[in-house]
C-alpha cells in the first residue's frame, strides 16, 4: 500500500512548522513544495520532505503532484500561506480532494475586492478608498480625512501598512509604496481607509463555528507592529456575542466557511467593525491550544484528508503570547535566557527565530519578531505574572550599525607612510 502523504504548499515561520508535525502524528508524510525550501529551516530541523518548485504556476504544480501520485497516495493538499491558498484551492479541485473554494479565496485576498463584498453585505467598516497612483491617495485621504490607513490592495502581515497622521506622512508613505523599495505581489494598488479607533481583536473561526476571541496588542503607530495577544479576550457577553455576528457575517458576504478563517476586528464608537478577513489560521494556533486544548492545525488537516474533526473545548486557560521586538537596527551580538524561561511553571512556549551575527533591520511590520513567549494559567492575573517573569529572563545586545560619519571617519584613516629606505 502507497505511503499517505499531505502536499505542503509553501510555509510559513509561525504555523509552517505545526502543520509538518502535526501531519506525522497523523501518520501522513508531509511534502512541503516550495519555490526556495531552505527558507524554512524547520524542514531540515524535522527531517520533512520538500521540493523545489515553482508555487507561482499552477501547471507545475499539478505537474509535480501527478508524479509524486506515482509514489505516494496523496490524501490531502493545504498550506499555511495566504498568497498561496488560492492555488491550493484549484490543485484540490484538480485532484478531486477537498479544499476551499479559490474564486472565495482569490476575492478574499484582494483587499479592496474583499472590502466592496463585505460593503455590499452591509458589513461595518471603516471608510475606505482604492487607489493606483499618489494623486488618487493624496485626494481619497482628503476625502475620507486625516489620519488616514494606507496599505497595499495585496499583501500580508501589515507589510507596507502604515498610518499617516499628515499630508507630509502620506506623501511619504506612498512614496515607499511606488517608488521600488516596497516589493508587490500584484500590479501596485493601494487602499487608503478612515483609521477605525479602539481596542483590536482577531476571531479564529473553522468552518461555521467561532471558537475563540482574542485580543491584539500593537507597537505605537505609524506601523502596525503585532506584540502579542490573549485569549480569550475579556469581553461581555453581549461583546462576544455582536463580535461573533459580525464576524460569521464575513464568511456569508465572502463565500467562505470551508476550514480555517481569520476576521480581524476593532470595537469602536459604533461598535465592531471589521478590518480585515483572512481565509487561514492566524499566527495564534498556538495560543488558542493553550487556552482551550483545541489544536486547530491538526483539526485543519483532518478536513483536508476527509476526516471527522473535533472542536471540543478540552479545558479553560487564559492563555497570552508576548512577540520579543528588537528596539533598533544592527547587528546581534547575543541572545539568551530562553532555557531558563522555558523552565517557568506555566510557559507553554518559547521560541527564538534569530541566532548571534544576524543583522536586524527593522521592516515595521511582522519581520521585525525575533521570536516569542506564550504562557498560560486558569486567571488572567497569573498569566500576566508568569509571561513577564518569563520575557524578563531572555535578554540580547545589537551593536547599532555605523553612522554614515563613522563609516566616512574609518575609511578615511590612513596608516603612517613608510619612511624612505637610505642608501650605504
Amino acid at each position: 500500500m502507497a505511503r499517505r502523504a499531505l502536499i505542503l504548499v509553501e510555509g510559513t515561520r509561525s504555523n509552517g512548522v505545526l502543520y509538518v508535525k502535526a501531519a506525522q502524528r497523523l501518520g501522513l508524510h508531509p511534502i512541503t513544495l516550495s519555490v526556495d525550501p531552505a527558507q524554512y529551516d524547520y524542514l531540515a530541523a524535522e527531517g520533512s520532505e520538500a521540493i523545489r518548485v515553482d508555487t507561482g504556476n499552477l501547471d507545475a504544480l499539478i505537474g509535480e503532484c501527478s508524479w509524486l501520485r506515482a509514489t505516494y497516495d496523496i490524501t490531502g493538499i493545504t498550506s499555511s500561506d495566504n498568497s498561496v491558498y488560492a492555488t491550493v484551492g484549484k490543485l484540490c479541485r484538480h485532484f478531486g480532494l477537498p479544499g476551499p473554494d479559490p474564486a472565495s479565496i482569490e476575492g478574499c485576498c484582494d483587499k479592496f475586492t474583499q472590502r466592496q463584498l463585505l460593503a455590499e453585505a452591509g458589513v461595518p467598516m471603516p471608510a475606505y478608498r482604492g487607489a493606483a497612483n499618489a494623486t488618487e491617495v493624496e485626494s481619497f485621504a482628503a476625502e475620507i480625512g486625516l489620519p488616514v490607513v494606507v496599505k497595499p490592495a495585496v499583501g500580508v502581515g501589515s507589510s507596507g501598512v502604515r498610518l499617516c497622521r499628515n499630508v507630509d506622512e502620506l506623501a511619504e508613505h506612498t512614496t515607499y509604496l511606488l517608488d521600488g523599495r516596497h516589493i508587490w505581489r500584484s500590479s501596485p494598488r493601494m487602499l487608503v481607509e478612515e483609521f477605525a479607533q479602539g481596542p483590536q481583536y482577531s476571531a479564529a473561526i473553522m468552518g461555521n463555528e467561532v471558537i475563540c476571541i482574542s485580543t491584539c496588542e500593537f507597537a505605537p503607530p505609524p506601523h502596525f507592529v503585532y506584540l502579542g495577544g490573549t485569549d480569550p479576550a475579556p469581553l461581555t457577553d453581549d461583546e462576544h456575542g455582536r463580535i461573533a455576528d459580525v464576524s460569521l457575517s464575513c464568511l456569508r458576504a465572502l463565500g467562505l466557511g470551508w476550514g480555517p478563517t481569520n476576521v480581524e476586528l476593532r470595537w469602536t464608537k459604533r461598535g465592531p467593525v471589521v478590518i480585515e478577513v483572512n481565509p487561514r489560521l492566524g499566527g495564534g494556533a498556538q495560543t488558542i491550544e493553550a487556552a482551550h486544548g483545541i489544536d486547530l492545525v491538526t483539526e485543519h488537516i483532518k478536513l483536508v484528508i476527509g476526516e471527522q474533526w473535533n472542536l471540543h473545548q478540552r479545558h479553560s486557560h487564559v492563555a497570552t503570547e508576548r512577540l520579543l521586538i528588537p528596539d533598533r537596527d544592527g547587528i546581534l551580538d547575543w541572545i539568551d535566557g530562553d532555557n531558563r524561561a522555558a523552565a517557568i511553571p506555566g510557559v507553554a512556549e518559547v521560541k527564538l527565530y534569530v541566532k548571534p551575527k544576524t543583522p536586524i533591520v527593522r521592516k515595521g511590520d511582522y519581520r521585525d519578531c525575533i521570536g516569542y513567549v506564550l504562557a498560560a494559567s486558569p486567571s488572567r492575573a497569573q498569566t500576566e505574572a508568569i509571561l513577564q517573569r518569563a520575557v524578563d529572563s531572555i535578554s540580547w545586545s545589537i551593536t547599532p550599525f555605523p553612522t554614515e560619519q563613522e563609516q566616512s571617519a574609518a575609511s578615511h584613516v590612513s596608516t603612517p607612510a613608510q619612511a624612505p629606505s637610505g642608501e650605504g
